[in-house]
């Protein structure tokens, strides 16, 4: 049995949605928080326990009978949520799980200056300890943070951010039909994969480019320093430690930690992944 865990979640929802057109229902189950939320998968044949990776108790029995155990990273980071990772995978290692999967990141290292990829790397290595056969996926940088920092000055007219630098925006879609390509064929991939990226790396005054064209609008680009941002990020609520690991998505750009561009993603979905452009159409047209 292929588990999942997050399956209520942004990626791991649709990452079961694409694994059930690859295998049966009754081959796949999932690890939630809230089996409730999950009740229609449930309905459709799939296994739905509750499982957390704060409950060492409650994975052993939501991975019971796993093949494979597919571990999507949590949405936060800091040394929490490595511990949290490593629950995951010894959890996982003890139901006799043949292979563990891995949401990771493009980027991941010890020396990234931004945290969750320094996380990323911390969960490889113990995936790399574990025992059994592991993959992580390497995947681009999610488009929707793109589109949600970008969001404000798409209503202003200015997109003020600090400096960055190329980043391959990756559609969750895409990334979710590559996971469960690669669910449904143990074994294709060991340890790290390439980057699974879209075609291109665009600096947020491309997409700034991009919006104007696709609106008719004046559209600007400005600069805002490092400690102007994280101060303005503050002052809206959002705790310091959360506002300096944003930043860091900023600095860890303008070293081109996402900026490379891979054909592997196109080649496991067997099509072109969708574009920043359309996404943003997507965006403007309320879809």
């Amino acid at each position: 049995m292929i588990i999942v865990t997050g399956a209520t979640g942004q990626l791991g929802s649709q990452i079961v949605e694409r694994l059930l057109d690859r295998v049966p229902a009754v081959e796949v189950g999932v690890s939630v928080r809230d089996p409730h939320k999950a009740r229609s998968l449930a309905d459709r044949g799939v296994r739905v326990r509750q499982g957390s990776f704060t409950e060492p108790a409650g994975l052993a029995h939501a991975f019971e009978g796993a093949s494979q155990v597919l571990i999507v990273s949590v949405d936060r980071m800091g040394e929490e949520t490595v511990r949290q990772h490593r629950t995951a995978v010894d959890a996982a290692v003890a139901a006799g799980a043949r292979r563990v999967v891995y949401t990771a990141q493009m980027g991941a290292s010890p020396t990234s200056r931004f945290q969750a990829c320094r996380d990323h790397a911390a969960t490889e290595q113990a995936l790399a300890a574990s025992g059994v056969a592991w993959t992580s996926l390497r995947n681009g940088f999610h488009a929707a943070s793109g589109l949600d920092f970008l969001a404000q000055g798409l209503e202003s007219g200015e997109v003020a951010l600090p400096a960055d630098g190329p980043v391959c925006w990756t559609a969750h879609a895409d990334l979710a039909e590559a996971a469960a390509v690669i669910l449904a064929d143990e074994g294709r991939f060991e340890g790290p994969t390439p980057p699974l990226t879209a075609p291109e790396a665009l600096t947020f005054t491309d997409l700034a480019a991009v919006a104007a064209e696709l609106t008719g609008r004046a559209i600007t680009r400005t600069t805002a320093p490092d400690d102007v941002f994280r101060a303005h990020l503050v002052a809206g609520g959002v705790p310091a430690e959360t506002a300096g690991q944003l930043l860091s998505i900023f600095t860890a750009a303008r070293e081109d930690e996402f900026a490379t561009a891979d054909p592997t993603l196109a080649k496991l979905i067997g099509r072109a992944p969708v574009t920043m452009r359309e996404l943003l159409r997507e965006r403007l047209s309320g879809g």
